[in-house]
């Protein structure tokens, strides 16, 4: 079992970039997979990104190029990269990890806000 932490979110201006990090209180090697997700106002929880334990990455595909997903085992951290970021991009990021016959884990989310 981990607790995860998000963290990185912040005010920034269209076109900018952010860095979010997702903190594990254990190994993440537990995790067969990590996800990012993100909610904007009341619209339901919207997957972006996933690394599976191999590095196998998806992206949503309207954010492929823009959002780039990594870890870090050895820092138990799940990262996304946010570049050129548009007004639509603000929201609460989430991350998970997968454990494979156990369920999800889930953070409590960072807010970003992208100013125009």
């Amino acid at each position: 079992q981990v607790q995860l932490v998000e963290s990185g979110g912040d005010l920034v201006q269209a076109g900018g970039s952010l860095r979010l990090s997702c903190a594990a209180s254990g190994s993440i090697d537990i995790c067969d997979s990590m996800d990012w997700y993100r909610q904007v106002s009341e619209k339901p929880r919207e997957w972006i990104a996933q690394i599976t334990r191999h590095r196998d990455i998806n992206y949503l595909p309207s954010l492929e190029g823009r959002f780039t997903i990594s870890r870090d085992n050895a820092k138990n951290t799940l990262y996304l990269e946010m570049t050129n970021v548009k007004p639509e991009d603000t929201g609460i990021y989430y991350c998970n990890c997968r454990q494979k016959g156990r369920g999800y884990y889930w953070g409590e989310g960072t807010l970003v806000t992208v100013s125009s």
